[in-house]
């Protein structure tokens, strides 16, 4: 098992910048696929964006494809979400999860989650 904090969240202007990041702790953090995952309120969790254990696979959803991006530092067990260009719709909970075997993206499911972070983009 695996277990998974995510930092960083916050309120920022609308076109400003912040990074979240998810540190892992238990077992080895690079057997583990990673995802970032966001929640507003009276919405459905979806995934933005997924990479793969080694780090060189990443993919995106269409809503943040070209302003964020995904990264991992498996020496240092975390995984960064660098979220740019961000709009007042990218309000959310943003939670980080894991995935255990085969597999990775943002159309699998996972299955360790952290508690999440709230980000907060004004207009």
């Amino acid at each position: 098992q695996v277990q998974l904090v995510e930092s960083g969240g916050g309120l920022v202007q609308a076109g400003g910048s912040l990074r979240l990041s998810c540190t892992a702790s238990g077992r080895t953090f690079s057997n583990y696929a990673l995802a970032w995952f966001r929640q507003a309120p009276g919405k459905e969790r979806r995934a933005v964006a997924a990479i793969n254990r080694s780090g060189i696979g990443t993919a995106y959803g269409d809503s943040v494809e070209g302003r964020f991006t995904i990264s991992r530092t498996n020496a240092e067990n975390t995984v960064y979400l660098e979220m740019n260009s961000l709009k007042p719709e990218d309000t959310a909970v943003y939670y980080c999860a894991a995935k255990a075997g085969a597999g990775w993206g943002i159309y699998v499911e996972y299955d360790y989650w952290g508690q999440g972070t709230q980000v907060t983009v004004s207009s």
